[in-house]
């Protein structure tokens, strides 16, 4: 793959860096620094000091951007990297608009868009191997500058919070239905993962605490696949809730009625990661004829 940041390169003399220089040579980038993939530095600029190369798995960063004329902060989160470039002892100095113009050109040239050129910073906006990737270049000075990558993408949720069979109790009672999240399948499959175990649980406290409540537990899918296939598995995941209440719990069979309803009630966008989690959900819904 061609780096789409070649404009970057200006006619110096090519760093070479050696394994057995970077304990002692303060010329060449610190042991285990390199550039974000396929976007080059300006050449004669170093990864010299330690905590000139940090990457965060997952954070946000405030580019400045000009909307309706105005320069605000626009806060993006996803995968982070952040480089501090520090001029080569014994070579001119650039100028802080030649930073500027070489990391705007290649992104323009890559088919990015330029947010903001102003007080030393420039943001800009392009498309990388499927990802949207937001840069931010600060400087003030021509012997050094900041480089900002934010990899946009939602957060992959690492923590569950289980609704307790009270709070179920409270919903049901507010809005006739309750949205559980902590029920979980492995894609495309119908099978209960074992973390679903706790939120199973509170299910079986709410149904013995309330030995007259029916409900209808309901599948939900998001909206990627086939229509036809997503009513299918919400249906099955549905039936596997209501087969380990009946099977493992002694939840009388008549109390509990299987549906699917796959894409049909989002309650967020399909067109993000996040509104997609918050519509793969089952639901219990209170079945009352008074």
């Amino acid at each position: 793959m061609k780096l789409f940041f070649r404009s970057l390169l200006v006619a110096q003399a090519a760093i070479v860096i050696t394994s057995t220089a970077f304990a002692a040579d303060p010329q060449v980038d610190r042991e285990g620094y390199k550039d974000y993939p396929g976007i080059s530095r300006v050449p004669g600029f170093i990864l010299r000091e330690y905590g000139d190369c940090v990457e965060t798995a997952f954070d946000a960063h405030g580019f400045w951007v000009t909307k309706d004329g105005k320069d605000v902060q626009q806060s993006v989160e996803g995968h982070k990297f952040w480089y501090r470039y520090r001029l080569k002892e014994g070579l001119p100095q650039s100028s802080v608009l030649q930073i500027m113009r070489n990391y705007q050109n290649a992104g323009r040239s890559a088919g990015g868009q330029v947010l903001i050129d102003k007080n030393g910073f420039t943001t800009i906006r392009l498309n990388k191997g499927g990802k949207e990737l937001w840069l931010e270049v600060n400087t003030n000075i021509g012997y050094q500058y900041d480089l900002t990558i934010i990899e946009k993408e939602a957060m992959k949720q690492e923590v569950e919070m289980t609704l307790d069979a009270a709070a179920m109790a409270s919903s049901i009672t507010d809005t006739g239905s309750v949205a559980i999240y902590g029920i979980n399948f492995d894609t495309a499959k119908a099978d209960l993962k074992p973390e679903s175990d706790p939120a199973i649980d509170e299910i079986v406290k709410l149904l013995s605490g309330n030995p007259a409540l029916k409900v209808y537990i309901v599948g939900h899918t998001d909206m990627v696949g086939d229509t036809a296939s997503n009513v299918k598995l919400s249906q099955a995941r549905a039936q596997s809730v209501v087969s380990a209440l009946v099977s493992k719990h002694g939840i009388a069979a008549g109390r509990l009625i299987a549906f699917g309803a796959g894409p049909y009630a989002p309650v967020a966008s399909n067109k993000t990661d996040e509104g997609r989690a918050k519509n793969r959900r089952v639901e219990l819904v209170e079945i009352s004829t008074r």
